[in-house]
């Protein structure tokens, strides 16, 4: 039985389901979700992202958090730490990046919060000679200075779409047709969660509300503010979300994503102020470009150095994943960094408070 066959089951039986239900089932099912039955990165997958672009991006991310250790005074021991790692690709170019750093590797403890058994595997491949711990949630980190990134992690957790009517809400919920999967509104109500979005939000406009990114930001911003540590995070998004962003992409190409559920990659765009507002007690920065943040950190200078080894196709090959990571064109507008550290320590390399 397929995973559209169960969904359809499960409709029939108790009605219809929130996106959240459904990107959980299509992303998550043990057996039939998308990210626990393959690796969908790469030309051969359904998507790639700023690590497997590029050794460059991975090495200026690490060389900020190991700047941002300097800058509160080199402690021991940290937690080294990413969320939703892939294969590992990003964590491994940093390590390399910083591994002359007198001191950061021996007082960083790895540990990398994922769940799915493909990318856990990979991840060890990648971090041969690290000792790493795999960790399914955030809240589990070590209660220790904190020094983590999280790369497209955010865009992939369950979202709920809210209309705005009259009197309330409604939401927009997964149901069942003539045996497809569709799209519909639920009841009018009131959503105490959305109270702040009435006044910048009209009758038709829709809102999505990610209930599972404030705990996992809560539990980050709790330990940074408690211990120390700087946490970079990296996706698309915008300040505040507005309007329908929930997309899929099978084979690099955007695809339907109620017609093949554990088939195609679901995200959608990051809502970065409920990130910064979850953090808690601990500081946050502006929201910055990634374009203009890897350029602070001297990405062009580090991709100029690169480019004297190279000739023909590979240096045209460079010469491109470095557009494609910084220029406003291409990652470098669409993608969104947000720092968050200690108020009593200066905000992470390349980020404004």
């Amino acid at each position: 039985m397929t995973l559209r066959d169960r969904l359809l089951e499960r409709i029939a039986a108790s009605g219809p389901i929130s996106l959240a239900d459904y990107m959980a089932e299509a992303l998550l099912h043990p057996t039939l979700g998308y990210y626990t039955t393959r690796d969908p990165l790469g030309a051969e997958g359904d998507f790639i992202t700023a690590p497997e672009i590029s050794q460059m991006f991975g090495e200026m991310l690490g060389l900020a958090l190991a700047q941002a250790w300097l800058d509160q005074g080199a402690p021991a021991p940290i937690t080294l730490a990413e969320l939703g790692p892939g294969r590992g690709t990003l964590m491994a170019d940093a390590l390399r990046a910083t591994r002359g750093v007198p001191g950061f590797h021996a007082a960083a403890r790895l540990n990398l919060v994922e769940v799915s058994p493909t990318f856990r595997a990979a991840q060890q491949r990648a971090l041969k000679g690290f000792e790493v711990t795999h960790l399914d949630t955030a809240d589990a980190l070590p209660d220790a200075p904190l020094f983590v990134i999280a790369n497209e992690f955010f865009d992939a957790l369950p979202i709920r779409q809210f209309q705005r009517g009259a009197t309330g809400w409604a939401e927009r919920q997964v149901g069942a047709r003539d045996g497809a999967l569709f799209l519909g509104l639920g009841a009018e109500a009131d959503q105490p969660a959305l109270a702040h979005r009435l006044d910048d939000t009209r009758p038709g406009d829709v809102v999505e509300h990610c209930a599972a990114a404030p705990p996992v930001m809560a539990a980050i911003g709790a330990r940074i503010a408690a211990r120390g540590g700087a946490a970079l995070i990296l996706d698309y998004g915008d300040w505040r979300s507005l309007g329908d962003t929930f997309q899929a992409l099978q084979g690099h190409d955007p695809v339907d994503p109620l017609a093949c559920p554990g088939q195609a990659d679901l995200t959608a765009h990051v809502d970065f102020e409920a990130l910064a507002r979850a953090a808690g007690p601990a500081a946050h920065t502006r929201l910055t470009t990634q374009g203009v943040f890897l350029e602070r950190l001297g990405i062009t200078q580090r991709a100029q150095a690169l480019a004297r080894t190279l000739t023909g196709p590979a240096l045209d090959a460079h010469v491109a994943a470095h557009r494609r990571l910084t220029h406003p064109d291409e990652m470098g507008s669409l993608f969104k960094v947000l720092g968050v550290y200690p108020g009593t320590a200066p905000p992470p390399t390349g980020l404004e408070p």
